[in-house]
């Protein structure tokens, strides 16, 4: 099995191989659209901020080729994000793969910003979750959040209730990071790379 991991000014990537690596799983690292169409598993990750992810994007023709992907795709935290319409991160266009805008936390006492730390899922569904307990805790560092929508396969409470997954099709996203969460995050990532390719 070929698993790509898209190359883009992001951060976390080498903590993402480190996780594949941790399972046994090859991969490769690049953003050759002819790789990326090839593999039979996508990984979109990513730390920064939005308007300058996407900037990059839309210079090397990844914000075209990434929509159009036909095999199983997992964006994580920023990667999460840029598959959503619009971010208010930098008044940012996004991808639009889910119908869903990211907004950043309001303001509330007794709540910093970002949040960052470990925080429970609740209400999980899909593929993604198979064999995780209610509750299950996972590893957060974020200051934007896509609101709870149709295509939220997980539910995380800080501020308020935001989408801590996402699944539409063949995409499959989550706002924290999987691949520093433990038990749970390595679970997550092998249900990732168990799910049929090419549907």
């Amino acid at each position: 099995m070929k698993t790509v991991i898209i190359k883009y000014n992001a951060g976390n990537v080498q903590s993402v191989m480190y996780a594949l690596d941790r399972i046994g799983a090859s991969y490769l690292l690049t953003d050759d659209e002819a790789e990326i169409r090839s593999a039979d598993k996508v990984i979109f990750p990513g730390v920064g901020e939005a308007s300058t992810a996407m900037a990059y994007l839309r210079e090397r023709g990844l914000d075209q080729v990434i929509p159009s992907l036909k095999q199983p795709v997992l964006g994580t935290c920023v990667g999460m994000q840029l598959l959503c319409r619009y971010s208010e991160e930098g008044d940012t266009t996004c991808m639009g793969v889910f119908d869903v805008d990211v907004r950043r936390f309001p303001a509330q006492p007794g709540f910093k910003v970002p949040h960052m730390g470990w925080n429970s899922l609740t209400d999980l569904k899909g593929p993604l979750t198979e064999g995780l307990p209610d509750q299950a805790y996972v590893y957060f560092v974020h200051s934007y959040c896509a609101d709870v929508c149709p295509e939220t396969t997980a539910v995380c409470e800080y501020v308020r209730p935001f989408s801590a997954m996402l699944q539409k099709d063949n995409f499959y996203a989550a706002q924290f990071h999987a691949e520093i969460s433990g038990n749970v995050g390595q679970r997550i990532l092998e249900n990732f790379l168990k799910i049929d390719t090419r549907s």
